[in-house]
């Protein structure tokens, strides 16, 4: 079963948490804090396998989590930073984020690429020592590993594309060029995967020349496969459309080919400006005229044609010899630049933001997810720990809003599940 989107969801790992910890030794007086860091949560690094040629193990596995760091020890011990995740993908499988769209990474070499990053180890109480709080009770949570749902697209990675309508002879072409091995019948849609060959034209030279399945009309509005077919073309550096010049489907060559260059065009404007080799096949089932008349047309309109019939490779040399030579003039192929996240997303992430709302006296802080890990280090029957709770509120600008909305000395402020009287 051959598989090219998939979609799945992904958790890198949390950072462990620090330690609080004092160092007690015999004849060490006042040994002070020695709490240790939390180690860092597990990446997830997507690599691409020369081995996989589908998405298809993504349909039965769709949820991956990284390993989280652990805890931070006693005597300045740092927990173990957790191994990454390392998840194997087919060559050309682009990723994206399922919310928006955006193209994260483009797996098309050997690099692997992190998608998701653990999050970092919480400090231990041992940062929080100063000369007025040399004996702190808290420490900090690890910083939680990035979230998100994330769609696999495979966009097979070829040279050449052959695209036409069904049963025009494509897979007995890359058969007689390549060395692939497509089923070949007397029917449509022989084929319903993309077939890879590798053309060889010498020592040191070859490409890679791609069988798309059968394209029909309204292929470019997702008639039939038509989306799942296209989308193994957008990569290609030149197409080769092959048409059946003897009719024998009671179709026009000429119509054929205008019909499917107008599904390129609704699927992408870029394919529509692809550069394209007309290859007409089944000259042997063909009269003269008939070939005589189609050649000229597309001679007459700048397309190169070639009358070939491929089940016995009469003009196929010639065609190949063609195609290595108009490759050798076009870019590489297709890479995806990842694009970076939008600026908001940075902004959200830098800004504790928060809301006040005053109900019966009560003054809510509210819409301030973000002070929840804080709050989970705080310890309430601390001096100390509530100072430090006392400076993040003051930095954070709450405290100078809680005041110009008119609290006064003892009254009730409460922040999600904690409630304390207001002190000047």
């Amino acid at each position: 079963m051959f598989v090219d989107t998939a979609k799945i969801h992904l958790k890198a790992g949390d950072g462990g948490d620090g330690a609080v910890s004092f160092h007690r030794e015999k004849y060490v007086a006042a040994g002070g804090p020695d709490g240790g860091d939390g180690g860092r949560g597990g990446d997830i690094i997507f690599k691409a396998d020369s081995n996989l040629s589908t998405l298809a193990d993504f349909r039965y596995k769709r949820k991956y989590a990284a390993e989280p760091g652990e805890r931070g020890g006693s005597g300045r011990c740092t927990g173990k930073s957790a191994p990454s995740l390392y998840i194997s993908v087919p060559f050309g499988t682009l990723v994206r984020d399922a919310d928006t769209g955006r193209i994260i990474a483009d797996i098309s070499d050997d690099k692997p690429v992190t998608v998701a990053k653990g999050g970092n180890g919480g400090w231990g109480n041992r940062h929080f020592a100063t000369a007025t709080r040399q004996v702190p009770r808290f420490a900090k949570k690890g910083n939680p590993g990035e979230e998100l749902d994330v769609t696999l697209e495979l966009k097979l990675l070829a040279d050449v594309g052959l695209i036409g309508f069904p049963n025009v002879g494509k897979s007995t072409l890359i058969s007689v060029v390549s060395e692939a091995k497509p089923k070949i019948a007397n029917y449509h849609f022989t084929t319903l995967t993309p077939v890879l060959g590798v053309v060889r034209m010498g020592e040191g030279s070859s490409f890679v020349m791609a069988d798309i399945p059968g394209l029909i009309e309204g292929a470019g509005e997702g008639v039939g496969l038509g989306h799942e077919f296209l989308r193994h073309v957008e990569r290609c550096r030149l197409l080769l459309h092959v048409l059946d010049v003897s009719g024998s489907e009671g179709r026009d060559p000429i119509a054929d080919f205008n019909a499917i260059n107008r599904e390129l065009s609704v699927f992408s404007g870029e394919l529509e400006a692809r550069p394209q080799i007309v290859v007409g096949n089944k000259c042997d089932l063909a009269d003269e005229a008939e070939i005589k008349r189609i050649s000229g047309y597309f001679t007459g309109k700048g397309y190169r044609f070639f009358p070939v019939t491929a089940a016995i490779a009469e003009g196929t040399k010639e065609l190949i010899s063609c195609v290595a030579e108009e490759l050798s003039k076009l870019p590489p192929i297709k890479r995806y630049e990842s694009e970076p996240k939008p600026v908001e997303d940075f902004t959200r992430q830098k800004k504790r933001g928060f809301s006040i709302r005053v109900c019966d006296g009560v003054y809510f802080v509210e819409s301030c997810e973000w002070i929840t890990d804080i709050m989970n280090t705080i310890n309430p029957d601390d001096y100390e720990s509530l100072q430090y709770f006392e400076r993040v509120l003051r930095s954070s600008g709450i405290i100078a809003a809680l005041e110009q909305a008119g609290i006064k000395q003892g009254d009730t402020v409460s922040v999600y599940d904690i409630e304390f009287e207001y002190v000047v």
